[in-house]
């Protein structure tokens, strides 16, 4: 990939406040999001509301042991915003390769899924992969254990398991689109790039490309349907679009269709639900009729599809719109690993803000190079 349209940008404190409460907000939704549908994850609708009640699934309730569990997708999206900053400070060395890093980064994650624990051998590690509650495995998708289950990149020419079209990368791939100082073409590259390296097929990785650059104008202060339009107009010529942008344009459709429920959601999945688009519709929709953040995310997860993907999607939409005080406080309080994904989000703004004073050639910061190495 080419990295010419790369801008810095000039930060305020006004602006650095406004970005990392949308970073911390689409970090910190997604998860929110991803726990809400955790415990519906495989059920009907039928399934749902009778486990749960007529209305379906309206509050937090027990998964993996616990209320607030997080799945595979908060851990990889994790990975990702360290893959990210990792990006950012080896670009000192001229070693800039964003995609590498990322993956990099993938690999740690896998280690965490077979590994008991953190290896203090493992210089490159830094801080993240030595989190032990992230040594668990949470429903993490066949692709995606697959795609890092060795060392080789997967790419465009030569994607990872070319057949895999569900929600797997789609859903750790919010976090491109905070790259604010990158042009949208730019980040539509890179989220789609780093999808390949694990599914393959152009409806999953172009699903990725376009959540990208849709939480990319929602960061930069763009309306939910400008940003959407936005992610139309780049997806136009790539090849295999079409199930995508369909996807986008059943979505902002169904908004006239009257008073939100199950019944339209279930429309904007022609097919069983499962696919990357099919999430991808069903997060926009929701993000775009939401009345606040816990209405979106009830409607996010309350379907037969993907609910832990929709749910950490619209989670992440919503929180990059409206920023990290608009989650509703309480199930932030039995948020699992909150305490690690604010802290990420903070570094990664201070990256995105404060780079050069981190890690410049005059004023390199051991500390910050220790957390997350060059290596």
């Amino acid at each position: 990939m080419t990295t010419g349209s790369v801008t810095t940008a000039l930060w305020g404190r006004v602006e650095q406040q406004d970005f990392r409460s949308r970073v911390r907000g689409a970090l910190l939704g997604s998860a929110i999001g991803d726990a809400l549908g955790a415990p519906i994850a495989g059920l009907s609708l039928d399934g749902i509301r009778e486990a749960h009640g007529p209305q379906g699934l309206t509050e937090p309730a027990p998964a993996h042991g616990r209320r607030g569990a997080v799945t595979a997708a908060t851990q990889l999206t994790l990975f990702t915003v360290d893959g990210l900053i990792r990006a950012h400070v080896r670009r000192d060395t001229g070693a800039w390769h964003p995609p590498t890093d990322v993956h990099r980064a993938y690999l740690r994650w896998a280690a965490t899924q077979h590994d008991w624990g953190p290896d203090e051998r493992r210089k490159e590690n830094g801080w993240l992969a030595h989190e032990e509650w992230l040594y668990a495995r949470r429903d993490p998708d066949r692709a995606c254990m697959t795609g890092f289950g060795d060392e080789i990149l997967g790419t465009l020419e030569q994607p990872k398991n070319p057949t895999a079209r569900d929600a797997g990368a789609l859903a750790r791939s919010a976090p491109f689109g905070l790259l604010v100082g990158w042009e949208p073409a730019l980040v539509l590259q890179l989220a789609v790039e780093c999808a390949t390296q694990s599914h393959g097929h152009p409806t999953a990785y172009l699903s990725a490309g376009a959540l990208a650059v849709i939480v990319h104008g929602l960061t930069r202060g763009e309306s939910l349907d400008a940003a959407v339009q936005r992610a139309l107009g780049l997806l136009g010529s790539r090849a295999g679009q079409q199930p995508v942008t369909d996807a986008l344009q059943r979505a902002t459709a169904a908004v006239t269709r009257g008073v939100p429920s199950p019944e339209i959601i279930a429309s904007l999945s022609p097919g069983d639900g499962r696919g990357a688009e099919d999430a991808l519709a069903v997060a926009v929709y929701c993000a775009l009729v939401a009345e606040d953040v816990r209405h979106g995310l009830r409607l996010a997860v309350n379907h037969g599809g993907d609910s832990t993907a929709t749910g950490a999607l619209c989670g992440a939409l919503l929180g990059a719109l409206h920023g990290e005080t608009a989650l509703p406080a309480a199930w932030l309080a039995d948020l699992e690993g909150r305490p690690t994904l604010l802290e990420l989000a903070d570094d990664f703004a201070l990256e995105m803000t404060q780079g050069p004073a981190l890690h410049g050639p005059t004023t390199p910061s051991p500390s910050w190079l220790t957390r997350y190495p060059r290596a």
